[in-house]
């Protein structure tokens, strides 16, 4: 917990300094790496192959003659012979690395004889970026300028705006990693609710923002905002939340969501659909007497009754609400009932209902971490319940995602899974706004102006930390010196930031939480579901899994 700080703007330049805003015009290339001055003729007159260090080898369950080819950088995804794939694996130069932290898998083991594939095979493993003429270290700067210039592009992006009304929330949730703001009688100051004033001097800011991403005053774009808080639907934040919305709406098209506890939704009602607040994701944490026990009022009472009433009047108003379940050791068991009650509710047939799981973190010291899961073993036994209950299977996980991106790419409706160069927007073009002006680039950093990344001053200008801006955009797959030579890499994106930090004690590290495991996974079921024609899975968006 960081030690309380005024958030007054007197005082806060001897904190940090603050400086006019600017984005990077050049992509960053860290120091060290070996050169990359051979030419494309010179590549192809080197005759030695090798198997290029970002490929990722997918066994196939149930299929004791083929395996699945991915590569990171070229976005290929390819189903060859157990032959081909043990020929690649015996061309490569080295291990792969191990992470600075976290769970890390071996790749499938070669077993059997290697023999040479056919000329028109390995024109193909060639063309695919399987195999390649460049030497690790020239790989190695190959991944970190492509990977370079396309994180400099998403810097200069068009920005997403998370604004938070107020750090006050009128729920007591244990494992809330904001708890210290109610509590401690030390952190009132935060709780005060945004006024008209500092709605005004964000739009302004905002504005600034744009122009630093090199977009016209009268660009045609649709915005992003998300309110968030504390909680950032009460009833008393409505005018500003309602304000902001109106304001943005004169710029041009804006999708509007919400990440709200929506015990006070019903006073947002005539603002809830399509045009307005479109979606908002809503926490349960198990069955009603389960979740009264976690999600509590200040008396110690429940909540449960009031969020369902509200989650059906945001979907009968056409709202998408996707419900998010914390989950740990002592409520997953639930999931099988809590499943019944979405049903019972009349929500499960419903096209704009997604629920899905996330595991509880140790965020504060109210939480016993041996009753916490990783990602993995959440996965693991998210798939062992929807085995044993068929019910389950409609609630969703976030590594459904990579199993949705794979199924796309076999189904031939989309070429490529992406290439993330950074684990979330707070590494790209987020902008969290709080009721003090002050600018974060990841909402679990909130509320302290020494970990700022800037500040909207009084005139609407806006003046940022360069270190601050710095540390968190600057984190990506290149800047890590594992991940740059890591296969998963393009899909990680180096793992969460803050979980991170609270388990190195630096931004700066990877946080793999079994991420090879998840991956080869998620991307074999894909590959099964399309080979057996049944029809693809869930994909959960996710909004953030810190």
């Amino acid at each position: 917990m960081p030690e309380p700080r005024s958030t007054g703007a007197q005082g806060l330049e001897e904190m940090i300094r603050l400086e006019p805003f600017e984005l990077p015009s050049a992509p960053f290339m860290p120091p060290g790496l070996s050169p990359l001055k051979v030419t494309k003729a010179e590549l192809e007159g080197r005759s030695a192959l090798r198997a290029s260090s970002y490929t990722i080898y997918v066994d196939l369950p149930g299929n004791a003659d083929d395996m699945l080819l991915v590569h990171a950088y070229t976005g290929a995804y390819d189903r060859v012979s157990k032959r081909v794939a043990t020929y690649l694996r015996s061309m490569e130069s080295r291990h792969a690395p191990n992470p600075l932290y976290g769970t890390w898998t071996p790749e499938p083991t070669i077993e059997g004889q290697v023999p040479l594939p056919s000329d028109e095979t390995l024109a193909i493993l060639r063309e695919r970026g399987y195999l390649v003429t460049l030497t690790p270290e020239e790989e190695e700067t190959l991944f970190a300028k492509l990977s370079a210039r396309r994180h400099l592009a998403h810097l200069r992006s068009a920005p997403s705006y998370i604004v938070m009304p107020t750090y006050q929330c009128n729920l007591r949730c244990p494992y809330c990693f904001q708890d210290h703001m109610r509590t401690d009688p030390r952190y009132s100051h935060l709780l005060r609710v945004m006024d008209r004033a500092m709605a005004d001097r964000l739009l302004a800011g905002m504005r600034t923002i744009e122009a630093a991403h090199g977009l016209a005053a009268d660009a045609e774009l649709s915005r992003g905002l998300t309110f968030f808080g504390g909680e950032p639907l009460l009833a008393r934040s409505r005018p500003t939340v309602q304000y902001l919305m109106e304001q943005m709406r004169t710029r041009g098209k804006v999708r509007v969501s919400a990440i709200t506890n929506a015990t006070e939704l019903d006073a947002y009602e005539d603002l809830l659909g399509p045009e307005n607040i479109a979606s908002i994701q809503v926490t349960l944490d198990g069955v009603p007497q389960e979740h009264d026990r976690r999600r509590i009022y200040p008396d110690g009472s429940g909540s449960f009754e009031r969020i369902a009433n509200n989650i059906t009047l945001a979907l009968e108003r056409g709202v998408v609400v996707s419900v998010r379940m914390n989950i740990d050791r002592n409520n997953i068991s639930q999931l099988p009932a809590l499943a019944e009650v979405f049903a019972a509710r009349g929500w499960t047939g419903r096209s704009q209902f997604s629920p899905y799981v996330a595991p509880i973190h140790a965020g504060n010291a109210s939480v016993d971490a041996r009753s916490t899961f990783t990602s993995w073993q959440l996965a693991q036994a998210m798939e062992e319940l929807r085995r044993q209950h068929p019910g389950v299977g409609r609630i969703g996980f976030a590594d459904d995602s990579l199993q949705f991106k794979a199924r796309q790419i076999f189904d031939q409706k989309a070429q490529s899974a992406g290439f993330s160069t950074a684990f979330c927007g707070a590494h790209t073009t987020m902008y969290v706004l709080d009721a003090f002006g002050d600018i974060y680039a990841c909402w679990e950093r909130t509320g302290d102006p020494r970990v700022r990344i800037g500040h909207i001053a009084e005139s609407g200008e806006v003046l940022m930390s360069r270190a601050h801006l710095h540390a968190w955009r600057g984190r990506n797959v290149v800047s890590n010196p594992v991940c740059r030579k890591c296969r998963y890499a393009t899909s990680c994106g180096g793992g969460c930031a803050v979980l991170a930090e609270g388990a190195t004690g630096t931004l700066y590290k990877n946080f793999c939480d079994g991420y090879a495991q998840r991956f080869r996974a998620k991307v074999a079921q894909a590959y099964l579901e399309h080979a057996s024609g049944k029809e693809s899975g869930l994909n959960v968006s996710r909004l953030c899994e810190a």
